[in-house]
Order: C-alpha cells, then sequence, then structure tokens
C-alpha cells in the first residue's frame, strides 16, 4: 500500500473504519486503518471486554494508536421495556456510557429495538430515550438513535426521527446508516426534512444485491456480506445519500460498517486498502460534485 500523501489525508479526514470490518486484534487493526491514512475509527464494546490485556489495556492502545474515536457501539434493545427489564437495560446502559467516556468518544450508538417485549408506543419509547440521554449528560456523551431496517416498531430514520423530536433532549439525535435506509427502501426525499444539528453520526456500506425481502435476508445481509460504498448495487444512491446531507448542512463524521465474512478471512493491509479507496471515491469524486461512478472507484494517483 502506497503512503497517502497530504491530499489524500485531506480527503480521508472525514471518513473512518469500523473495527467490525477486520480480524485480529485491537492493535493491528488500528496499525492497518492508521497506515491506510485514516484518522479515526468506530469502537465496539467487545474490543474493550475482548481484549486479553483487559479493558484499561484496550482503552490505551486506542489512544497510542493516534486515532479519534468516531463513536461506540451498540447499545441494543434499550427503549420500550418495563419493569424488571428496564432496570437490567438501565444497567447496562451505564456500562455502556462508562467504556464509552473510558475512550474519548464522544457518540454512542443506540438501535432500535427488536424485542417482542418492548412496548410499540412511540411517546414511551420517546421517554426511554430521553432517559438515556441524561444518563449520558454527565460524560458529554451524545446518543445517536439508529432506526434498524428489521426493527420491531423503529425500522426507517423516518420513525427514528420521530421519536428523536418526541424527546426533545439537546443531547439525543440520530444516527443514519445507509444499509437500513436501502435496505427498508426509504425514499432520500425524507433527508430533506431532517436537522444537521440533530445527525450525530452517518455510517456508509452498500450491498451486492437491490433488495431484502424479509427482516430475515435483511439481518443477514447486514450482518455477513455488507460491502464498502461503491462496491456494491447501491452506488448512485449511495452518492445522493451523501450528496444530500452535504447540502443538507451536515458536517459531522462517516463511518464505514463493513460487516463481511469475506473480509474477516483477508489481511488486514488489504481491507484497509478497499476502504481508503471507497473513501477517496466519495471525497473526491462525489462530495466535489464530478459525475460518481457507480460500482466504480478511482485510486487517485500520488500528487506532489
Amino acid at each position: 500500500m502506497a503512503t497517502p500523501n497530504r491530499a489524500e489525508i485531506e480527503a480521508l479526514s472525514g471518513f473512518g473504519m469500523d473495527t467490525i470490518t477486520l480480524a485480529g486484534p485491537l492493535e493491528a487493526k488500528l496499525a492497518a486503518m492508521r497506515e491506510a491514512g485514516f484518522t479515526q475509527v468506530m469502537l465496539k464494546a467487545n474490543d474493550l471486554v475482548g481484549h486479553p490485556g483487559g479493558l484499561n489495556a484496550a482503552v490505551q492502545a486506542v489512544k497510542d494508536s493516534g486515532l479519534r474515536g468516531t463513536g461506540f457501539q451498540v447499545l441494543r434493545d434499550f427503549e420500550g421495556l418495563s419493569g424488571h427489564l428496564h432496570h437490567y437495560k438501565i444497567d447496562i446502559a451505564k456500562s455502556m456510557l462508562e467504556m464509552c467516556a473510558a475512550l474519548g468518544c464522544e457518540v454512542l450508538l443506540a438501535c432500535s429495538s427488536t424485542s417482542v417485549h418492548a412496548t410499540q408506543d412511540l411517546d414511551h419509547i420517546a421517554r426511554d430515550l430521553r432517559k438515556l440521554a441524561m444518563l449520558a449528560i454527565p460524560f458529554g456523551i451524545r446518543i445517536a438513535y439508529e432506526g434498524l431496517s428489521w426493527g420491531r416498531t423503529v425500522n426507517e430514520f423516518t420513525t427514528a426521527w420521530d421519536v428523536v423530536c418526541r424527546a426533545d433532549c439537546p443531547n439525543l439525535g440520530l444516527g443514519i446508516d445507509s444499509f437500513h435506509i436501502f435496505a427498508a427502501k426509504t425514499s432520500l426525499e425524507e433527508i430533506d426534512y431532517l436537522d444537521p444539528s440533530k445527525i450525530f453520526l452517518v455510517q456508509l456500506a452498500d450491498f451486492m444485491w437491490q433488495e431484502t425481502r424479509t427482516f430475515e435476508e435483511r439481518m443477514t445481509t447486514a450482518r455477513t456480506f455488507r460491502v464498502f460504498p461503491g462496491e456494491g448495487v447501491h452506488s448512485e444512491q449511495l452518492a445522493e445519500l451523501v450528496l444530500k446531507l452535504d447540502a443538507l448542512g451536515y458536517a459531522g463524521d462517516y463511518s464505514f460498517e463493513v460487516f463481511n465474512d469475506d473480509y474477516q478471512q483477508m489481511p488486514l493491509p488489504m481491507v484497509a486498502e478497499r476502504a481508503r479507496r471507497s473513501a477517496l471515491w466519495l471525497a473526491e469524486d462525489v462530495m466535489r460534485r464530478s459525475m460518481p461512478l457507480p460500482n466504480q472507484m478511482r485510486l487517485k494517483t500520488a500528487r506532489g
């Protein structure tokens, strides 16, 4: 892999990789990202609790890498519960917030519930998310709420936005994930109705077929066969999504959340190189308003 030049490093600055994409120990993942020219990383709880040296060693590894934490994931099935289940999830949330704070991450991702034990009352869901956001305030953490495309009640970002608006809490916002938008076939026109200051995280990925007809197919694809932006069949939609967010005024981070079983069997530098090409395509071809090239990614030649 060629060493990124100054122009490429600048282009990559708004993009980060997710540790989920890479195989191997945390330190090796961080090194591969850094060598590819990335300056930020999306971390997950298993990076810390699964580290052979323990939580403190994992936190130190991230700090030593020089990479900024894009965010921390993921709190699942939190909202809409009651009684002992609610109190159980409150304890889990507190633990996640503590780990997020230890890493210096400012965003905790919370995914919409899939639990049959959760209410479908949007006001109840909003109250629970407001409580989560209040728990995060002492840590200086923002909560990005994401609608999973197989969520029981909230399965599109439009409904997630409705809930965020109902909760009306300054550190509760929206997490956007391109995979879930394409899987649920949510109209990109709905992006225009969002408040850019309340979009706390954007995660990008593509996949290799036009539609996922069932929740089960969505889950399987999402967890095993996402690909980087520009590698799948939704390149034009993905370019349109990024341009809409840019026009809306979104100026936050983009993270590549790419679950892919094949990438887990490839050398880390090869996977990181694919991510680098994807980021350069988005930064240089799409966001600078050149004509996007669906299913092709141009690796820019080194500039002096």
